[in-house]
């Protein structure tokens, strides 16, 4: 299972000690909810080459574990992929966020192409959800191999 982001994602609640999102604390062995460093995380759904049916298995796990841990934004790298249509991976986590499949932990998504900096999805995104700002000021014209999931 990958890791959401490089740095450890959460501190376990019985020892103190990071530990990652998911999983249990290699420290103490705690398998409750950790608390979150932050309120922003990265899931990259293309690390370890994944069918497009892995990588939203692997979504709803994190989109579970993130809720859960009272993260608020979650930045989903899904690629674009090298026909220049879009991969696999993107249209799978698209159909399943326009068919509601993570409704009930999600409150909003934004695909990548339209968040280039300045659009008006760029300006309810940051004005929502302040800590995203740096994240997204990196893509002057929008970045169709990500979307961003803001949580309930």
């Amino acid at each position: 299972m990958p890791k959401i982001q490089r740095m450890p994602a959460a501190e376990c609640l019985e020892c103190g000690n990071p530990r990652p999102l998911m999983g249990s604390c290699a420290h103490c062995g705690s398998t409750d909810s950790p608390r979150p460093l932050t309120d922003t995380l990265t899931l990259n759904l293309e690390s370890g080459g994944p069918t497009a049916e892995e990588a939203l298995e692997r979504l709803t796990q994190h989109v579970r574990a993130a809720s859960e841990a009272g993260i608020r934004a979650l930045i989903v790298i899904h690629g674009y992929g090298s026909s220049g249509s879009g991969g696999k991976i993107k249209w799978v986590v698209r159909d399943a966020l326009e068919n509601n499949y993570f409704s009930d932990r999600v409150d909003e998504y934004y695909f990548g192409e339209d968040l280039a900096f300045g659009s008006s999805s760029y300006q309810t995104v940051v004005k929502r959800r302040s800590s995203l700002k740096p994240h997204l000021s990196q893509f002057k014209i929008g970045n169709a191999g990500m979307t961003v999931l803001l949580m309930h």
